[in-house]
């Protein structure tokens, strides 16, 4: 046991690699096949009393590329953002930028079809969803 390096002084010995940079160099273009930490972009949801108030930070991306979809209680706000063609002509040796999609949903049980709207503004989308009185399926029955 006492032999033992607790990680965290591991990890500190391990940053004076001296071909760090390197390895991270062409670890890079895999980075994003490993989505452990990334949900792809943040969403916010809140219960606003007679709505629900749901924002998604999307900085770059346009109106076109964003579908927001309401379907049985579940919205569901899918981007799919492509690289533009003029930057595809560059001579790129290294980019982080480029094709991703990604798909983000809430399940709102009282969500009302009827009045739903969704604003882009400064790389936020902002989506309101107006609740609907909720109907009892429950019917009691007498015993006789």
């Amino acid at each position: 046991m006492a032999s033992m390096v607790p990680y965290d002084r591991y990890t500190r010995a391990l940053r004076n690699w001296p071909f760090d940079e390197f390895d991270r160099f062409f670890d890079a273009p895999f980075a994003a096949l490993s989505s452990t930490n990334q949900a792809g972009f943040k969403m916010n949801v809140e219960d606003a009393g007679e709505a629900y108030v749901i924002t998604a930070e999307l900085p770059g991306v346009s109106r076109d590329e964003i579908d927001v979809e309401l379907n049985e209680g579940r919205l569901s706000i899918s981007v799919d953002k492509k690289e533009s063609d003029e930057e595809k002509g560059k001579n790129y040796l290294y980019k982080e930028t480029g094709e991703w999609s990604a798909t983000r949903g809430v399940y709102l049980k009282d969500a009302a079809v009827a009045g739903l709207t969704a604003k882009l503004e400064g790389g936020v989308l902002t989506v309101n969803v107006p609740k609907q009185v909720e109907k009892t399926n429950v019917t009691k029955v007498s015993i006789d």
